[in-house]
């Protein structure tokens, strides 16, 4: 950190008043926001200096183009550290998140997220206008080798650690056939390698790309691939079908594409970045013991089950291969239509808490025994908690909003969690006296908030009254 001060003072000609490091996602880069008289800057230090020299000559270049990307100010005589433009800290990725935990994007997310896309065809042409691709590291092209590289990434840091038998040389043979078959998209355009929602700083709502370090020479269906097919990202078909025309729409700015043919590379794109992609949470979970890289890995299995639904003929011992890591027991339940299911259950405690029926154990039970009772007042008696007379009676006392704010907010960070791990079961079960009151009240209007924020399947019960309903 001194070196970046010190690097600052140069520059500014004063220390920074304070310096706060910033997350680094796991890089081998480290991020400091220094702040003084005249603003902030960003000092960034890292450890591979070739990195580091590509990223200050492609964003040199990209700055010259005209694309929004940090304005570099300046860097030490050892290129260890550099200074840039601190673009505040909103990302794509934090902008969309309640559309990814609900697995339904509002409008605006939508709106970001087709910015983004709309932006790539300029980075991958008007990037690549004049840029000397022998700055890239580390290689200057998207080649044979590098395609080895990835595919032998997946087979050895992930597919091997499954346990999954499989016969090297079938699977060499189709691995050859896909490399081919993915360089005949080669063009003169620049392939971001890392273009994901992260990678995307929004100032006043317009996106700044960053970490392209990365990129080098290569054909235009790879980015498209690492945005839409992004593992966690959760888009719909139809999700994933606007962001495709919305690219389509902006390429023709630089030239024009057969939709159909364009669709058939993207599908092998799209394959092969997801086997890449299995490969790092391979390593980042079997090898570097960084188990919540492992949490990504059922989405991208969901990905290849869906790619499967057509399979490749042109690779049939692959597509054989990952059926069957598709069918394995740890994966063989995750699938997009294993939505996780909320049972919401509303109780007496006289007749004892109610059975977890799916075998997991259960989930949270609350207690409405402390919130006002209707049941005291021979007036509510022939009501329940779903009848407007007790609602405005419970709602009118304020304690069971509180109560439930609580609620909703535990019940929250289960469901996203339970969703993020592919977890297919939850249950939350409200009692009070005699089940019919004050747990009736909470658990529908828990079943309610629960069904209207996320993409899960809701089943609500009322055991003392016998009524069940889905929502």
């Amino acid at each position: 950190m001194k070196q970046i001060e010190t690097l600052y003072k140069t520059y500014t000609g004063s220390l920074p008043e304070s310096v706060t490091e910033l997350p680094s996602s796991g890089s081998n880069r480290r991020y400091f926001r220094l702040t003084g008289k005249d603003g902030s800057l960003i000092g960034t230090k890292g450890s591979c200096i070739d990195e580091n020299k590509a990223f200050l000559a492609i964003a040199d270049h990209f700055e010259k183009q005209g694309l929004p990307v940090p304005h570099i100010y300046c860097h030490s005589r050892d290129f260890s550290c550099y200074l840039q433009q601190d673009l505040g800290d909103a990302t794509l990725f934090q902008a969309v998140e309640n559309g990814r935990s609900r697995g339904n994007y509002s409008n605006t997310e939508k709106e970001l997220l087709c910015r983004a896309m709309a932006a790539l065809p300029s980075i991958q042409f008007k990037g690549a206008q004049g840029l000397d691709f022998n700055v890239c590291y580390p290689q200057p092209e998207f080649d044979e080798r590098m395609i080895s590289f990835d595919l032998n990434y997946f087979k050895y840091c992930f597919l091997k650690a499954t346990g999954l038998e499989f016969s090297e040389i079938k699977l060499e043979n189709d691995f050859r056939e896909m490399s081919r078959f993915l360089l005949e998209s080669d063009s003169n355009t620049f392939l971001y390698r890392d273009f994901q929602a992260r990678n995307v700083m929004l100032v006043n709502g317009a996106p700044y790309f960053i970490d392209f370090q990365g990129g080098r020479k290569g054909p235009i269906y790879y980015d498209v691939a690492s945005f839409i097919w992004q593992a966690k990202a959760n888009y719909s078909a139809e999700l994933k079908s606007e962001l495709i025309n919305t690219y389509l729409e902006s390429l023709k700015k630089y030239i024009s594409a057969d939709e159909k043919k364009f669709l058939k590379h993207l599908r092998h794109f799209v394959l092969f970045r997801t086997l890449q992609v299995l490969g790092a949470y391979g390593f980042r979970g079997y090898f570097e013991k960084k188990p919540h890289f492992l949490q990504s890995v059922p989405f991208a299995i969901d990905n290849i089950r869906d790619l499967l639904k057509e399979p490749f003929s042109e690779y049939p011992y692959l597509t054989s291969v990952l059926k069957e890591l598709t069918e394995m027991r740890q994966y063989s339940e995750m699938g997009y239509d294993k939505k996780l299911q909320v049972y919401v259950c509303s109780f007496a405690y006289k007749k004892g808490i109610p059975n977890d029926l799916s075998g997991n154990g259960g989930g949270y039970v609350f207690d409405c025994r402390g919130l006002a009772n209707p049941g005291k007042f021979e007036h509510f008696s022939h009501f329940t908690g779903e009848d407007p007379q007790v609602v405005d009676f419970m709602e009118n006392d304020g304690g069971v909003i509180t109560f439930l704010e609580h609620a909703y907010a535990l019940m929250d960070a289960h469901v996203q969690r339970y969703m993020e791990r592919k977890f297919t079961n939850l249950m939350c079960a409200f009692g009070c006296t005699g089940g019919q009151h004050r747990s009736v009240y909470c658990a529908g209007h828990m079943a309610e908030y629960i069904a209207r924020k996320y993409d899960v399947h809701v089943h609500l019960y009322h055991r003392e009254l016998e009524i069940e309903k889905d929502l």
